[in-house]
């Protein structure tokens, strides 16, 4: 044999070898998350901190609500830290999806397109978004909004959904986060505002001479919370903690201190 054919055939043997390493060690690569956890005892979480009362902000400047207490839960169970990162509508997929953060629980809905970028636990509390007005403003069914100018959070659900089946002609207002979003519907910058019923409780307590109304369901969408994809340790213990907490009674505990609910009947993924 020719010595270039030696040296081609040893430079493919060399090449055919990191190939088999590689392939070999990425699956422990990709699934990593729960064992750095385990072994640092902290754990990284994209919360909320401007969606009562799942996530915001007390008199005493810290976070509390509902994914706030989830987040302790799970941070407890694993005997880790719990460092949490505020988060928004728009940026709390991406955070998951690039591993800034372990997991994100933030009111976050399961969609296919969501599917597509980020995998999800079992759900772990109920949720839903509808479309609130004052009572002066008739609405009957979701032809009515067109031509309304409608207050909504940048990457939220509820336009995604209000889209597939209002009139082409609503006029949607885009904010930062909900927060924005809620304050230019109660100064009068938005006809209709389409939120969480939570939400919509505070500013029906907090503003009722706007006499604001609960008009149409937009979709009842119970809350999961997202792993990265790759991340099945991480997912199947996260999972173990819900179930637990659902048996023992803790997620109908929660629900119904932040909610006013119990947590009921929730879906598993599979």
């Amino acid at each position: 044999m020719s010595p270039s054919k030696r040296q081609f055939l040893a430079g493919l043997v060399a090449s055919l070898g990191m190939m088999a390493v590689s392939l070999g060690t990425a699956p422990a690569q990709a699934q990593a998350a729960l064992e750095t956890i385990l072994k640092n005892k902290v754990i990284k979480i994209a919360v909320p901190t401007d969606y009562p009362p799942y996530g915001f902000v007390g008199i005493d400047l810290k976070p509390q609500g509902l994914d706030i207490a989830i987040a302790e839960l799970i941070a407890e169970k694993l005997g880790a830290k719990l460092e949490m990162v505020p988060v928004t509508s728009a940026n709390r997929i991406p955070y998951v999806q690039t591993k800034q953060v372990d997991l994100v629980i933030s009111t976050l809905g399961k969609n296919p397109e969501r599917e597509k970028v980020i995998d999800f636990t079992h759900a772990y509390a109920p949720f839903f978004q509808a479309v609130y007005a004052p009572k002066s403003l008739a609405i009957k069914s979701f032809d009515d909004l067109g031509g309304k100018t409608i207050a909504v959070a940048k990457g939220a659900m509820e336009e995604q959904e209000l889209v597939k089946v209002g009139p082409a002609s609503m006029d949607f207002k885009r904010y930062e986060d909900q927060a924005a979003a809620t304050s230019a519907f109660v100064a009068g910058q938005t006809q209709v505002i389409a939120t969480s019923v939570s939400n919509a409780g505070l500013i029906i307590q907090k503003n009722p001479s706007l006499g604001v109304e609960y008009k149409l369901l937009i979709k009842d969408s119970p809350n999961f919370i997202g792993v990265a994809k790759g991340e099945a340790a991480l997912r199947g213990k996260v999972n173990e903690i819900i179930l637990a907490a659902k048996k023992d009674g803790t997620l109908d505990k929660l629900a119904q201190k932040w909610l006013g609910r119990p947590a009921g009947d929730l879906p598993l993924t599979e």
